[in-house]
């Protein structure tokens, strides 16, 4: 592998470390992210998670090999300043929404703690895989100091896969950046093998974490710096990399009124009456990209 200077936002990259068991992800996030987040007038401490939700949610999302495969993110918390946090992955689309209280969270000042904003909550990441494995959900507390230590959580408790997992979140007046580094280790193989080794302190693990974890958000946001230089970086030393370049990313707000037609018509009469306005109008509301569609009964 060499170092290139092309230089790619709003795109995935695959990588995989043979020699090591172990595979990651690298992303950074440009025009779509700014897409997603003009949806709604998010205040700075909003538009800071959502972007990091929005990277993890493309991190692991891209794990996904099957057509049509989707994975899910959700945050939920009892009675927390930000009551839902919800994004969602398809074959490169992206999309993201929060649900909060801001006259709670002016009272937190600039820059508050997760559990500040979600107090006793936790997250849940779905993967819908048609054709294989079905629908599988794993839940963790969220618990750490930020997001992707709960998604780290959840890999080890849930999937038992040992990850390490670095973003970066730059804002300015030209828009959001984001960026994200996720590692794996898959000890005995990354296909159809039982992974009878997994545990934090196998030495191949260790000796991948280390490199990993020495990157830098600087890094991460460096807009010199291609994807492919990052894992080039990290990982120069290795013996073997494979490089596997993923998918391009797009905002993917699914709404049409024809799907909220199929939707609405799986509900029985009184449940559409109730629906219904004084003309007759059922009004969906999209959170995701702050739109309204009129159904007509």
């Amino acid at each position: 592998m060499t170092e290139t200077s092309e230089i790619f936002s709003d795109q995935l990259l695959g990588f995989t470390l043979p020699g090591r068991d172990a595979r990651g992800r690298v992303v950074r996030l440009d025009g779509v992210l700014d897409t997603v987040l003009s949806a709604h007038d998010y205040p700075p401490a909003i538009t800071h998670l959502l972007a990091e939700a929005l990277v993890l949610t493309a991190l692991i999302g891209g794990l996904l090999k099957e057509e049509g495969g989707q994975m899910t993110m959700q945050a939920q918390t009892e009675e927390g300043v930000v009551r839902l946090l919800a994004c969602d992955f398809r074959e490169g689309e992206l999309r993201g929404y929060v649900d909060f209280s801001e006259s709670r969270l002016t009272e937190l000042g600039a820059n508050p703690s997760l559990f500040a904003l979600f107090g006793k909550g936790y997250l849940a990441i779905t993967f819908d895989r048609p054709g294989k494995d079905g629908r599988y959900q794993g839940i963790v507390p969220l618990e750490g100091e930020s997001l992707s230590a709960a998604c780290e959580a959840y890999f080890v408790q849930s999937e038992q896969l040992p990850s390490l997992i670095r973003l970066g979140v730059k804002s300015g007046p030209d828009g959001c950046v984001a960026a994200g580094l996720l590692v794996q280790h898959l000890p005995d193989g990354e296909e159809g093998r039982e992974r009878l080794h997994a545990r934090l302190d196998h030495p191949e693990w260790e000796h991948v974490s280390i490199l990993a974890g020495s990157i830098r958000h600087e890094e991460l946001l460096d807009e010199s710096l291609s994807m492919e230089s990052i894992v080039w970086r990290l990982f120069h030393e290795e013996e073997e990399i494979r490089i596997q370049p993923g998918h391009s990313l797009s905002r993917g707000c699914r709404c049409t009124i024809e799907h909220y037609q199929e939707v609405i018509s799986r509900f029985a009469e009184p449940e559409r009456a109730e629906m219904r306005d004084d003309d007759g109008i059922i009004q969906v509301d999209c959170k995701f990209c702050s739109r309204k569609f009129p159904i007509e009964a």
